[in-house]
């Protein structure tokens, strides 16, 4: 695969213009009760997330849009991101506007079941035997949810086009392997995004 692109302000359109292109957005979650500098941080985040998109999109205009979570297309999906997260919302809602489309990411029954067996992982212990079980439903539904995924974008990703995937770090790591190699793929890492982090490192170790 394509060796990831970070911190992209001012790329070669016609370098890039010939390929389908993924804009890969870290999902960050507001936290309740966090420092006003977090809140001040996570606000700046956004705003220099969008800046980005739009400067990204001189390699291409965002045509798709896949968000972490969410089953459903079009407003019924948007409505859904509304619920999960208000600024990744406005950024797809903005996207929407000027012509993009929300496409359905995951399937509704296989997240339903990762999520599951992540609470079932989270509370086993004391018998070897349960966990081991448990941690083999949990790989399994998790290889499945993976495959249902990168099927999905790479089917609704047609040629040419650029999508915005947003999605957690840690996740977007796991999956980008499994696309396919004539997709680019597009890190947008804002710098307060390295600022967060060093705050919730200080939060945690309090």
């Amino acid at each position: 695969m394509t060796e990831p692109l970070g911190k992209i302000t001012k790329p070669s359109a016609d370098k890039f213009k010939q390929s389908r292109k993924l804009y890969c957005v870290p999902l960050l979650i507001n936290i309740k009760d966090a420092p006003t500098e977090y809140q001040e941080k996570y606000n700046l985040y956004w705003d220099q997330v969008a800046e980005h998109i739009n400067s990204l999109e001189k390699a291409g205009k965002v045509t798709k849009i896949y968000h972490e979570a969410v089953s459903s297309s079009g407003e019924e999906g948007l409505e859904a991101i509304k619920q999960l997260n208000e600024k990744s919302y406005q950024l797809a809602k903005t996207k929407t506007e000027q012509g993009a489309k929300l496409e359905a990411l995951e399937d509704k029954e296989l997240f339903n079941q990762y999520t599951d067996w992540i609470m079932a992982l989270s509370v086993v212990g004391r018998s070897k035997k349960v966990a081991d079980k448990v941690l083999e439903y949990y790989r399994e539904v998790s290889d499945r949810r993976d495959e249902h995924v990168t099927k999905q974008i790479n089917e609704t990703l047609k040629e040419n086009e650029a999508g915005m995937l947003i999605l957690s770090d840690e996740y977007r790591i796991h999956i980008q392997t499994q696309l396919p190699p004539d997709i680019q793929i597009f890190l947008v890492r804002p710098p307060a995004l390295n600022d967060i982090q060093q705050l919730l490192q200080k939060m945690l170790q309090r």
